[in-house]
């Protein structure tokens, strides 16, 4: 399981032209999932998400995290990280997860976001959807599980 966290001061995804997810303040997720993840793989990533220290304290010093900073989080479904580039033009997405299994572990990282008092924000899963952003800093960071 993959994701790619991108501290925001503002996101957005729309699908056919209608915002169905908005914030402000706080982390932009694409969550990848391939054949192999798990609950307790989902469970682990979220609560680092909501911890890790990502976010300026009053020194300017990054160390604060989501919830210190009370920010929220908008989380996408990305099956594009687990593209496989190495042959050809094209990508192979054959690493990919099914999209049952791929749903559930999504809708679990959202549960476990969301247990651990972050307001979240969604797209809709398996929609073609058009992400806006605002990059603070900008900072991007990759968590693998």
């Amino acid at each position: 399981m993959k994701i790619l966290i991108q501290r925001v001061t503002q996101a957005s995804v729309e699908v056919d032209n209608k915002v169905v997810g908005a914030i402000q303040f706080g982390v932009l997720v694409f969550i990848g999932i391939t054949h192999s993840d798990t609950a307790s793989q989902a469970a682990w990533l979220a609560h680092k998400l909501i911890h890790l220290r990502i976010f300026e304290d009053e020194q300017g010093k990054i160390n604060q995290s989501l919830i210190d900073k009370k920010g929220s989080a908008l989380i996408i479904s990305q099956f594009t990280l687990y593209a496989d580039c190495s042959d050809g033009r094209r990508p192979s997405f054959t690493q990919a997860a099914p999209p049952a299994m791929a749903k559930q572990l999504y809708e679990l990282f959202i549960q476990e976001v969301t247990k651990g008092g972050i307001s979240v924000e969604t797209g809709i899963f398996g929609a073609d959807m058009k992400v806006s952003l605002v990059n603070d800093g900008p900072v991007t960071l990759i968590l693998e599980r």
